[in-house]
């Protein structure tokens, strides 16, 4: 190639060299090396935060709001006499869920709060069960001190996805076949069926333990 000399390559070798080391030392990686984006949790405690509203099909004119506030708390719930959970679950966990519930019907909103008991996640979805402790209306009196089962699926900047236990068809059968409700166990909960149309949830994952604590073993 006519006007390329070889001073003029070694002077651009140069160049390049010095734009990678410059790139290096201001970004602290290589130019040819940027990171890769990634939507990852920071690490900690496995967590569900947030709140919104979602939209429930078989009521679709009322307005369904939730918050969750929980947090893994592994071994935190023990049963004192009962060897194999004497220092309780993996998937103990604390926090509060908040149900709001606007009857367009009755023009009327409906409210209990929930004291979060377990909490398990896998990736961007989670289970939380949590025992109903306050109401703001006599209607919902026989409700306290039943537990509730959500799900929670995280759509990290699509839409968001939420289920509750009475949501769907939670039934169970007696000892003559007849249907009666069921009793919703720890961390169980449904899929989570019902779009999130406002707000939004943040889940972050991490492990079971699969040991207590040193500290809680020797209780």
């Amino acid at each position: 190639m006519r006007g390329i000399t070889r001073t003029t390559c070694r002077k651009a070798a140069v160049a390049v060299v010095a734009t990678t080391a410059l790139a290096t030392l201001t970004t602290g990686v290589p130019a040819s090396a940027a990171p890769e984006k990634s939507d990852a949790r920071p690490a900690g405690p496995a967590s569900v935060h947030g709140g919104g509203r979602i939209f429930y099909g078989f009521v679709p004119d009322d307005d369904i709001r939730f918050t969750v506030d929980a947090t893994s708390a592994p071994y935190s719930r023990p049963y004192p006499g009962i060897p194999q959970l004497e220092n309780g679950l993996p998937t103990d966990a604390k926090g509060t869920i908040t149900i709001s519930h606007w009857s367009a019907k009755d023009n009327k909103t409906m409210k209990s709060v929930a004291t979060v008991d377990c909490l398990v996640t896998g990736d961007r979805t989670a289970t939380v069960t949590a025992t109903i402790a306050t109401v703001n209306d006599p209607e919902l009196a026989d409700t306290i001190g039943e537990r509730r089962g959500f799900s929670i699926y995280d759509g990290r900047g699509g839409q968001d996805r939420f289920g509750f236990s009475w949501g769907v068809g939670n039934l169970d059968t007696d000892e003559k076949g007849n249907p009666v409700g069921a009793r919703v166990g720890t961390c169980m909960a449904p899929a989570p069926f019902a779009p999130v149309v406002e707000g939004g949830f943040a889940v972050r994952h991490a492990e079971l333990a699969t040991k207590p604590p040193k500290a809680a073993r020797g209780r």
